[in-house]
């Protein structure tokens, strides 16, 4: 009914336009003549106006040839005689609306759309054509666009994706799509949409009116696992959705999200696996996989060992990764004792949801794990060992013993070893066969109180297979230490003191441990003196000297030294006994040194003989030093003998190879030395500069005479000569000096001491002679005349 209302209206508002728009009568002023007691008075009148449109309407889309007719304007004041003219202005005056001057007919010059324009304001006027006198007041109308169905509807998104949980249940609101379309909303049902879908039955539904999706299966039928993806296709039609309205279409892609609605599950009932006997904790047995139709967090699950006989020997955990269980050993195994192992294994989700899965729904699997035989090391009874000794213990008293065993089947007899790594100075030593361990060498707590070595097992058969403890001994304290003063104590006496006064306060220290603690005891040496001062013994290890006598004169005696025996209470009791040296001192009356001794002062500050001597001789190295520097300084101002590097010549000294000799007649012309007549005239030339000719001619060939005896005389005069020449003359150089023996020639008759070409061999010599050379070869013999035995580890 409504719409046919709204019909109606529309057409009777057209016709009336056509005609005139809404005439309504107004009060205009006129000029008007009166006479006014003879004289013509020009009054105002008021007079109707005789037109006024409040507005036209216009089809929108006009597809004619023509200009469209709009309607007609007519102003009461227009006989018809021409006189009056209409003049049109405002929005497309001209250009889009034109009007009939005459006869005030209203067009549209072209076809408009109301989408881009819905309306347009306009003003006309009636007008005098001769003198363009405004006959009326300006109207202004308007001319609307009526709409039509031009428009289809279109959706805000050409494509939504949207989420679903699975197993919704019907109706459950998955997106709402919103179309919108460019025509009049108030004007007909070119607005008025529907919607529908094209695609995605049976699984969606759209509401008609609202736009929104909603789930039209059970929750059986909206698997995730089955069907992840779903394509809806929503159409939008307007005029209500009658015949004839125009349609648009959106794509909604829809993805169902997971949901826990699936349990894990074993891929098979049973698992075997193998691992080594050797294998140590933590060491990865292998993996065990469950399948989850679930992804993401719900498909997270975790898995236990439930029962077996070996719940304190495996541990199982999950790898967050690939979601798989993971089988450790968590105990060492043993072939000998267990070969296999049975387990039950269970997984279960880690976020169960009560919804669709029981909390307690889980799965099991068996596992068998099969040890493997290895040949193992020995093993130690312990993991470590800690024995004790006294420092005073014997050489050769055994500490205690170590035991370890083949645990594979054939027991292989073990031998025993100390890593000599661990024992540099070899006090220790283990029997090889029983494993106990003795002393080699005397120990002192004092210098190291424990000592930390490894014992080595290894099998008889396969010494290969060996294994290792450490072995903790602890040297027990016995007293052999005597205390003795804590500190060099510098003490004083005053020239004024008066007997009995005390001067200083001792202690003691002693290197021993008793269990109890140190209890000290003090006493003056039978020995020393009684007469000037005397030691109390304050019984918490301190004692106090006392004066014991009034009065002390520096410039009779400097200094005292008093004898202080010190005991302890330790068995066996040790003593000592330790010398005070007190000075005599000026002192002001409260007590206060101002003048002591100068001797008794460097003695206080503990320089003995040995610290002087050692302070001179430090002197004397340093002085010694300075002059050799000097004398080197000095030596560096000379002229060097030669001055250029490449006067060197005969003074160049090889002796990186061997000579020829006596039968190598190349290495040195002797024959110079058979004819010093011929060196006469050298003597007068330089030394130190490279010679312009030869010095000395090559001899002439000649044969062996009985002139030999004369030679041999000529030989020792040239030498005598020589020997003077160079007595007189310190910075000439030898160069007829040069002589090489470092090369043994073929016809020697000594052999070479070279011990590349010794035919022995180092293995093949007996060393034990070296023992009987005396103490300075006692480290030879000790490295090289032990057994095989001491070489070992």
């Amino acid at each position: 009914m409504r719409t046919w209302t709204v019909c109606f209206l529309w057409v009777w508002a057209a016709q009336s336009v056509d005609a005139m728009a809404f005439l309504k009568g107004t009060v205009g002023l006129e000029k008007a003549r009166v006479t006014q007691e003879g004289r013509d008075v020009e009054t105002p009148r008021r007079f109707k106006r005789g037109w006024m449109w409040k507005q036209f309407f216009l089809q929108e889309e006009y597809t004619g040839t023509d200009n469209q007719y709009i309607g007609k304007l007519h102003s009461d004041l227009d006989r018809g005689d021409g006189t009056v003219m209409y003049v049109l202005t405002g929005e497309g005056a001209g250009t889009i609306f034109v009007i009939d001057a005459n006869s005030g007919d209203l067009h549209a010059t072209r076809s408009l759309d109301r989408e881009e324009k819905p309306y347009y304001s306009l003003r006309a006027q009636a007008v005098n054509k001769k003198n363009g006198i405004p006959l009326e007041p300006e109207t202004e109308f308007i001319v609307k666009l009526h709409d039509i169905n031009d428009n289809e509807p279109k959706f805000e998104k050409e494509v939504y994706t949207a989420n679903v949980p699975e197993r919704s249940h019907v109706g459950t609101s998955v997106i709402q799509v919103t179309a919108h379309d460019a025509d009049d909303e108030m004007f007909g049902l070119s607005a008025k949409l529907v919607y529908s879908i094209s695609q995605g039955h049976p699984y969606f539904s759209v509401e008609s009116n609202t736009g929104i999706i909603r789930t039209a299966l059970g929750p059986s039928d909206m698997d995730r696992e089955q069907r992840e993806h779903y394509q809806v296709v929503i159409e939008a039609k307007d005029m209500g959705g009658q015949r004839g309205g125009l349609t648009g279409s959106t794509t909604v892609n829809i993805t169902l999200t997971d949901v826990n609605d699936n349990p894990p599950q074993f891929s098979q009932s049973i698992y075997q696996f193998s691992i080594p006997e050797l294998a140590k904790a933590g060491e990865v047995v292998g993996r065990v996989r469950a399948v989850d139709a679930d992804i993401g967090r719900n498909a997270e699950m975790v898995f236990t060992l439930t029962s077996g006989d070996g719940l304190d020997v495996f541990d199982v955990t999950t790898d967050r990764n690939t979601q798989e269980g993971i089988l450790t050993v968590k105990k060492p195994l043993d072939y000998e004792k267990k070969k296999s192992y049975t387990l039950q294994i269970q997984v279960r989700n880690t976020h169960p949801d009560p919804r669709f899965v029981s909390v307690d729904s889980k799965d099991s699997a068996t596992v068998r794990v099969n040890v493997e035989d290895v040949d193992e090391p020995p093993r130690f009874e312990r993991s470590s060992y800690i024995l004790e000794v006294k420092e005073d213990a014997a050489v050769g008293t055994a500490i205690g013993s170590v035991s370890a065993v083949d645990p594979d089947a054939r027991r292989s007899p073990v031998k025993y070893t100390i890593d000599r790594h661990t024992d540099v100075d070899r006090i220790f030593n283990v029997h090889a066969g029983n494993g106990s361990i003795f002393l080699q060498k005397p120990l002192d707590r004092e210098n190291l109180a424990w000592h930390n070595i490894s014992v080595i097992a290894a099998e008889f058969n396969d010494p290969q297979q060996t294994s290792r403890v450490p072995v903790y001994i602890r040297v027990l304290d016995v007293n052999d230490n005597a205390p003795t003063l804590a500190y060099l104590y510098d003490t004083f006496v005053c020239e004024n003191y008066k007997s009995g006064q005390k001067i200083q306060t001792i202690t003691a220290v002693d290197r021993d441990e008793p269990k109890d603690g140190h209890r000290f005891f003090f006493s003056l040496a039978p020995e020393s003196p009684r007469a000037n001062f005397s030691v109390r013994d304050n019984g918490d290890n301190t004692a106090s000297i006392f004066t014991r006598r009034t009065g002390f004169r520096r410039s009779q005696k400097s200094t005292y030294l008093v004898s202080v025996v010190i005991s302890d209470r330790d068995i066996p009791m040790q003593s000592s006994t330790s010398t005070l040296t007190i000075r005599v001192c000026t002192c002001t009356r409260d007590g206060t040194m101002e003048l002591c001794n100068a001797e008794a002062l460097s003695g206080s500050a503990g320089l003995s003989t040995g610290a002087l001597v050692a302070i001179l001789l430090c002197v004397l190295i340093l002085l010694l030093i300075v002059v050799l520097f000097a004398a080197l300084k000095r030596q560096k101002k000379k002229e060097p003998l030669i001055i250029s590097k490449e006067d060197v010549r005969d003074n160049v000294v090889s002796y990186n190879d061997e000579g020829g000799g006596e039968e190598d007649t190349q290495a040195f012309d002797i024959g110079a030395l058979r004819h010093p007549e011929a060196m006469e005239e050298s003597n007068k030339l330089r030394r130190d500069i490279l010679p312009s000719e030869p010095l000395y001619p090559p001899p002439p060939l000649r044969r062996a005479t009985a002139a030999s005896a004369r030679d041999n005389a000529d030989v020792r005069d040239f030498i005598n000569q020589r020997v003077q020449e160079h007595d007189g003359s310190p910075t000439a150089p030898p160069y007829d000096s040069l002589a090489t023996y470092a090369y043994e020639g073929n016809g020697s008759v000594a052999e070479s001491l070279s011990s590349l070409g010794s035919a022995s061999s180092e293995g093949a010599q007996d060393y034990n002679y070296l023992s009987e050379w005396g103490p300075r070869f006692r480290k030879l013999a000790d490295m090289y005349g032990g057994e095989e035995s001491d070489w070992d580890c």
